[in-house]
């Protein structure tokens, strides 16, 4: 499974461990991303997406249907 945001799209990031000697090697910011149960009013079933904290927000700011709805337009979600 791929560590992407179902909703904002984000993915892992990369850059550098950078120690007191200055010597870089590469490492991985991933996405801070959790499973979580929606449920859908106007379809009347339960959808499962793997959102990121920020996405999770937003979903509690403006409410599932408007945030999908967001989702679709910018092609994220089916």
């Amino acid at each position: 499974m791929s560590k992407v945001c179902e909703i904002t799209g984000k993915r892992a990031m990369f850059g550098n461990n950078v120690s007191f000697s200055i010597n870089k090697t590469r490492r991985r910011f991933n996405v801070n991303l959790s499973k979580k149960r929606f449920y859908l009013p106007e379809e009347d079933r339960w959808i499962t997406l793997k959102v990121s904290a920020k996405a999770l927000k937003s979903i509690n700011k403006k409410g599932i249907s408007a945030v999908l709805k967001e989702a679709k337009a910018q092609g994220l979600v089916k």
